[in-house]
C-alpha cells in the first residue's frame, strides 16, 4: 500500500534556487495596497506577510511560480516575472 504523502511534505522535496535579483517585486509606494492583503491569504508558500506598520512585506525564497499573488494584486501593485532559467524552483516530487 502506498503512503499518502502531505502538500507540506512534498513542497518540503522542492529545491529553490536564487538568483541575484527578485522575479517578484513590490511597486514602490503599494506596500499598503488593500489588494495585497490577497496574497497575505493566498499564496500557497506563505511569502507575503504584513508588519506592525500595515505593510506587505515580501520574502521571495521558497516561491512556487505559481501567479496566485499576481492574479490577485495585478499588475499595477507587482512588478512579476518568471525567474532566469536555471533559478527558481525545481520540483522534485508529482
Amino acid at each position: 500500500m502506498t503512503e499518502v504523502i502531505e502538500l507540506k511534505a512534498k513542497l518540503g522535496l522542492d529545491v529553490f534556487k536564487s538568483g541575484s535579483d527578485a522575479h517578484i517585486k513590490i511597486r514602490p509606494g503599494m506596500e499598503k495596497d488593500p489588494r495585497l492583503k490577497k496574497a497575505v491569504r493566498l499564496c500557497p508558500a506563505g511569502l507575503y506577510s504584513e508588519n506592525e506598520d500595515g505593510e506587505v512585506v515580501l520574502t521571495i525564497d521558497g516561491c512556487l511560480e505559481c501567479g496566485t499573488c499576481r492574479l490577485a494584486c495585478g499588475n499595477e501593485v507587482l512588478d512579476w516575472n518568471y525567474p532566469d532559467g536555471g533559478i527558481g524552483v525545481q520540483f522534485r516530487f508529482g
